[in-house]
């Protein structure tokens, strides 16, 4: 298209111009020379008739002199530029205003018949063979008492009447020249608001098929073209923010593979080898065990998260107490809490709180979260979850006071395998999935989850599901 489009609408916009001309040669030539045959053998028509009706019909009546007449018709004449004759019908010419008045000399226009010209009052060409050169001759009939006496006949030259055409035809020419100039106006449009920018979306499109996908597009018109660019240019932004993506992710899942991976090995190569005595295999058996463990967390918590990106993903919505889940959550981490002489603060809204969700993956949203608040608290230290209900939704908050996250890591926690600086001496177990988790769970309700988080203090987790007024309705 690059190569092409522009070539061809030049060739298009000189073919209108060509064509432009032969219209003009041809079609408005002829329309223009037929124009002025009848407006001229209308004028002179008018004109015969009226010397017809007068000087000529005197002369015949013998009511005026003969040199009264040529002198009348040689006035006209020059004013009309023809030849204006008064003529017998049987072809003798009584008086011309192109030749001297002559009694002695006669002259006589053989074949001279105004029948043989049908219904017109004018004819074009030599006139019987008279003139050397082509006129337009018009007739006007002298009559007096009923009868046609003679003729009125005014020649009028072709060669005037093509000059005139030409004259007319050069004002068309001009003006189609000036159409022609005026419309490389669109042209020029054209060009910078379609070919140029079109241009830039090729080149960019090709730079983005070679894999460029960080290459800048910049489009300056707010127009279709302009928005055409500005998408193209998003897509290979997202592009290359998924391909980012895509070399972080096995980045890190090949780092959280390799780590319990590279520690089996050592710890079996070293009882193989001798290196660690029988007497300790069953503490070495332990940490390998305990490194399995954590490659079948990490392998699930993949599948679970593919599952959950799945289109069309099936939630078991029923109505549940979330209190009640609360609860039961809490109660699961008791032996972790007391290790490490922590407390967890319940503080919920009544007893009983119904909301309409899957209560087994809003459980294990909980459980991802307080899991996550107790393995960066401190030791002696407070977590409180709360729920709080406020324009018809239910909000859960769990909120610890641990290490906090940095300001600048913030948008980063719910992306898979996100560890933050701050986080990686603590969590020596996680596998960086489980917020990633969490909120794809809290998106499939078609609700939000946010963070609130100060370095040193602690972070809040605050999600929302739909309440439930009547538990008991039918319709629910």
């Amino acid at each position: 298209m690059r190569r092409t489009l522009y070539l061809k609408f030049i060739i298009a916009y000189l073919i209108f111009g060509l064509f432009g001309f032969i219209i003009v040669a041809t079609f408005v030539s002829s329309m223009t020379t037929e124009h002025l045959i009848k407006t001229k053998s209308e004028a002179l028509y008018e004109e015969a008739t009226m010397v017809a009706n007068t000087y000529a019909v005197d002369l015949y009546n013998n009511e005026i002199a003969l040199d009264t007449v040529k002198r009348q018709l040689d006035a006209l004449s020059a004013y009309s530029g023809g030849i204006i004759w008064i003529i017998n019908p049987s072809g003798r010419l009584i008086l011309s205003s192109r030749a001297p008045l002559s009694i002695d000399k006669e002259v006589i226009v053989e074949g001279f018949d105004p029948a043989s010209t049908g219904n017109s009052y004018y004819v074009i060409g030599r006139f019987f063979n008279y003139f050397n050169e082509d006129y337009l001759s018009v007739f006007a009939p002298i009559t007096s008492g009923y009868k046609i006496k003679g003729y009125v006949v005014i020649h009028y030259p072709r060669a005037g009447l093509n000059a005139e055409r030409e004259s007319l035809l050069t004002i068309d020419y001009l003006l189609l020249v000036i159409l022609f100039l005026l419309s490389l106006i669109i042209l020029i449009f054209f060009t910078e608001m379609v070919y140029l920018p079109l241009r830039k979306i090729t080149e960019a499109t090709e730079q983005y098929a070679s894999g460029n996908m960080h290459y800048e597009l910049q489009m300056d018109s707010d127009d279709e073209i302009g928005y055409l660019g500005a998408t193209l240019a998003y897509m290979a932004q997202e592009s290359a923010r998924a391909e980012d993506d895509q070399k972080k992710f096995v980045a890190n899942v090949s780092h959280d593979f390799r780590s319990p991976l590279t520690s089996i090995k050592g710890y079996l190569e070293a009882m193989l080898d001798g290196t660690i005595p029988p007497e300790s295999h069953e503490k070495y058996l332990g940490i390998v065990l305990n490194e399995t463990e954590r490659l079948t967390k990490l392998t699930n918590g993949l599948l679970t998260l593919n599952n959950l990106n799945t289109s069309g993903m099936l939630l078991d919505i029923t109505v549940f107490d979330i209190n009640e889940v609360i609860r039961s959550v809490a109660a699961t981490f008791e032996g972790t809490c007391k290790k490490k002489v922590i407390a967890i603060e319940l503080i919920l809204s009544g007893d009983e709180l119904y909301v309409k969700a899957d209560a087994d993956k809003i459980k294990q949203v909980l459980y991802n979260l307080v899991d996550n608040a107790i393995k960066f608290s401190h030791h002696d230290s407070v977590i409180k979850i709360e729920t709080s209900e406020k324009h018809n939704k239910v909000f859960v908050s769990v909120k610890d006071s641990g290490i906090g996250i940095p300001k600048d890591q913030l948008s980063q926690v719910f992306e898979r395998f996100y560890k933050s600086d701050l986080s990686r001496g603590k969590d020596k177990k996680g596998t960086g999935l489980g917020l990633s988790i969490t909120r794809e769970i809290i998106r499939a309700h078609g609700e939000n989850i946010n963070v609130i988080s100060t370095e040193g203090v602690g972070s809040e987790f605050i999600f929302s599901i739909p309440v439930v007024d009547d538990p008991y309705d039918d319709e629910i």
